[in-house]
């Protein structure tokens, strides 16, 4: 085939697929438009219509693949497509009072889009010849080659735009994010929706024997597992799980009665794992080679043991910090695998479609009230700080009274829980907050506490200098020089301050960095220490000292002196700057070093 025949029948797909989902490649264009207004504007109101837009698109899919599965009258299309235009509308009317997008209407939009993304999947495979392993085959090899190819696009489109830049005049920089606009809101899931096949459905019952068998060649054709892909998937991603799955087992047997419930660490690993196992799964159910059957056959079964430690450590954290929509979801997402993993143990590949059934009830649920995720997290959010006020007695009916000095660890869930509560913009639904409460400007005169200074240590900061005018007498001492000491955690080295002559003799005076201390050390020709300072002696005396922070200090309080029957040195500040805390500190002095040789 030639490259031209080749680009007519891309164009034609294309082109089939706008006609075949019409109301789909509407919303799209219109996203589009008013993405690139967005863009230009940065009228942020735009947003609802953007997210609106691409909800309907999704239903516009979903309700064409519904068409296409069970009906075959053209007024059934015209239903369908109108009750998706309806809901898009309905969803447009329910956002657009809301002043902005916030986590709540972003989260149940993403999570609807998710449930009609996998409908989509699974609808062609209800009651079919096609199963949902072939139709799912199918939208994973479109959804990656439209992303490939849309990044082309993309990547090609930026280099003439930065030629024509550099080489003709200038291009707008907005030039770059209206071509991603195109490309990936408009291009990208037309083509992908134009590299879906049209299944089986109520029109073929009619249709001839060989009608029937061109039509299940060519989804065949389509839902085949490339030979790369079947490598990758079989000698790559496979033996990589089991060895990860290897470690995490270890991993449980021996912390499962220590770190494995608190590890907050974990949670979002093994969900990862989780959706990679029921992911891998799904793609390796056709493949027939021994990696991929051996995978079927073990990895279904040591699933269910992993998800359900993991729902159950997840069920435990509620006890710390109450029931958050993230939270939630990774909880229901552990029944959703858990059931995954034991239908996938005992239950014929061909049937894998229930799985998709069930991840779509189990996504409605999380988002339909009054069991969603948000009506219960703000419930259970609401009603832990009310038994938390009430409990340190800073709760008479609906007035707050402060409580300073209630114990740190309530101080903590009072300001964890209302911080939740801000963030999702709940505030105003707690009967017992003011009306006109702001979070970070009356919270402390509210509850009488800081919400942020609970945890925080004061540092010690110090700063001394040396009284002006003051005359350092340097009789009986044989040299005087001035450095810079500081205290650098983890150093270790030397460095040469200078050197002294004496009676025929080198001394060298050093700074001798260790891990918590700068010792000044004259040292004799020898090598050998002759006398040390600490510097670590001078900054415990101001730090034990009752200084204010900037402080002038007397030469007698300046002055610090170490001597034996070798020599004697005298170390007189000249300024101190030094910050303590239990965790860090800053030390840093400059400094008058005297030294007597004997």
């Amino acid at each position: 085939m030639s490259r031209l025949s080749k680009f007519r029948n891309t164009l034609k797909g294309l082109t089939s697929a706008v006609t075949r989902f019409p109301l789909t490649s509407v919303f799209l264009l219109a996203a589009a438009i008013v993405n690139a207004m967005d863009i230009q504007s940065g009228n942020d109101d735009l947003a609802k219509y953007f997210l609106a837009l691409i909800t309907g698109a999704f239903l516009g899919v979903v309700a064409q693949m519904t068409y296409e599965r069970f009906f075959d009258k053209r007024f059934s299309c015209v239903a369908l497509n109108a009750v998706a235009a309806i809901l898009t509308l309905g969803y447009y009317l329910i956002i657009s009072p809301v002043s902005e997008l916030g986590t709540e209407i972003t989260v149940r939009t993403m999570v609807a889009i998710f449930a009609l993304f996998i409908a989509f999947i699974w609808i062609p495979s209800i009651k079919s010849r096609t199963t949902f392993n072939e139709s799912f085959m199918v939208a994973f090899k479109a959804f990656f080659i439209s992303i490939f190819f849309a990044g082309i696009i993309f990547a090609g489109t930026s280099l003439i735009l930065d030629a024509t830049n550099i080489l003709l005049f200038e291009v707008e920089s907005k030039a770059y994010t209206h071509t991603m606009n195109i490309v990936f809101v408009l291009f990208a899931p037309v083509y992908f929706l134009s590299l879906i096949p049209v299944y089986f459905g109520k029109s073929d019952d009619a249709a001839s024997d060989e009608a029937l068998e061109s039509k299940e060649d060519n989804i065949s054709k389509m839902s085949n597992c490339p030979k790369y892909l079947e490598i990758l998937i079989s000698y790559i991603i496979i033996p990589l799980t089991a060895v990860f799955t290897a470690i995490l087992a270890i991993y449980i047997v021996l912390n499962v009665g220590r770190d494995f419930w608190t590890d907050n660490l974990l949670e979002p690993m093994l969900v990862s794992y989780s959706i990679t196992v029921i992911l891998v799964y799904i793609l390796a159910s056709r493949l027939e080679n021994k990696f991929a059957q051996f995978f079927r056959k073990i990895f279904p079964k040591v699933l269910i043991p992993i998800v359900v430690f993991q729902t159950i450590a997840s069920v435990m954290k509620i006890g710390d910090t109450g029931i958050i929509h993230s939270r939630y979801y990774v909880i229901l997402f552990g029944i959703f695998a858990t059931i995954a993993g034991i239908l996938f143990s005992f239950m014929p590949i061909r049937r894998n479609g229930i799985v998709a059934c069930i991840l779509i009830i189990l996504s409605l649920i999380s988002i339909v009230p009054p069991v969603d995720a948000f009506t219960v997290s703000r419930s259970n959010q609401i009603a832990i700080l009310r038994k938390t006020l009430e409990r340190n007695n800073m709760l008479e009916g609906n007035t707050i009274k402060p409580g300073p000095g209630i114990p740190k660890e309530e101080k903590e869930r009072i300001a964890d829980t209302l911080g939740y509560l801000n963030r999702m913009e709940y505030i105003d639904r707690i009967p017992f907050i003011p009306d006109d409460f702001n979070y970070y400007s009356d919270f402390e005169k509210i509850f009488g506490f800081d919400p942020y200074g609970m945890d925080t240590e004061t540092p010690k900061f110090i700063y001394l200098r040396l009284a002006e005018n003051t005359i350092i007498s340097i009789a009986d001492y044989d040299s005087m020089t001035s450095a810079s000491i500081n205290i650098l955690r983890n150093r270790e080295d030397e460095e040469i301050i200078g050197t002294i002559a004496k009676s025929g003799k080198n001394y060298t005076l050093k700074k001798r960095y260790t891990a918590n201390d700068n010792i000044m050390v004259l040292t004799g020709e020898d090598g050998k220490d002759v006398i040390g300072f600490s510097a670590k002696r001078i900054f415990d005396a101001f730090e034990e000292g009752q200084y204010d922070v900037k402080d002038m200090i007397t030469l007698e309080e300046a002055t610090f002196t170490e001597e034996n029957e070798n020599a004697a040195m005298t170390v007189v500040v000249q300024t101190l700057n030094m910050e303590k805390s239990s965790s860090v500190g800053y030390f840093d002095a400059n400094v008058y070093i005297l030294v007597k040789i004997k």
